[in-house]
């Protein structure tokens, strides 16, 4: 019998909306295998930690801002080393967003422009999913 979930480790992505309805992508800084390609920003679960805390603390860290999760975007998609990625939807509460961590660049993109930046592979179908997700003003 296989405990794959177990041995699966979570790493949290951050659709980050604006009130304008802009997504933010951030460009990575590292390693250098995908340093110059875009992401959206996030990181990894920690023990005890909730999703949603795990991607409020993430944002913090890597942009400096607060943010509410809002919807989680369906699917999940492998990065290796027995990872996944899992996005959720959210919104920006407070702060201006900066690169602070992993990132040397970040990018507000309109809707008409979120094909406009090289994103990483595993990102593409998660960005298209949020896409479809952007929160109503």
């Amino acid at each position: 019998m296989q405990h794959s979930e177990t041995a699966v480790r979570v790493v949290v992505g951050g659709a980050l909306f604006d009130a304008g309805g802009r997504l933010l992508a951030a460009r990575r800084s590292a390693p250098p295998e995908l340093a110059g390609r875009w992401e959206l920003p996030g990181g990894k679960l920690e023990p005890g930690e909730s999703a949603e805390q795990a991607l409020v603390r993430e944002l913090r860290e890597e942009l400096g801002v607060e943010a509410e999760p809002l919807e989680r975007v369906p699917g999940e998609w492998p990065l290796g080393r027995g990872y996944v990625l899992r996005v959720w939807t959210a919104r920006l509460v407070s702060g201006e967003p900066r690169p602070l961590q992993d990132h040397d660049q970040l990018r507000w993109l309109a809707p008409a422009e979120i094909h406009d930046v090289d994103w990483l592979d595993q990102d593409r179908p998660a960005v298209a999913e949020a896409a479809l997700r952007r929160p109503a003003r």
